[in-house]
């Protein structure tokens, strides 16, 4: 018997999600003190907020196929 995949629908966008994920990371960065652990909570911030311009740039109207 296969089993049964647990499916969830997103009710928010991809760049939503990454917002949101960046804006968590860099909470806890402000919580933290400087060092290694703070440093890779910013990264992993900008990162996130990056793709999720190139996500909002690639999926906008305003691109089109070469004619």
């Amino acid at each position: 018997m296969a089993a049964k995949r647990n499916r969830r629908k997103n009710f928010k966008d991809t760049s939503e999600r990454l917002l949101e994920s960046a804006a968590e990371a860099r909470a806890q960065a402000a919580m933290l003190p400087p060092g290694p652990l703070q440093r890779e909570l910013l990264r992993k911030a900008r990162e996130a907020e990056t793709t999720a311009h190139l996500n909002d740039w690639l999926t906008s109207s305003g691109l089109r196929p070469p004619k």
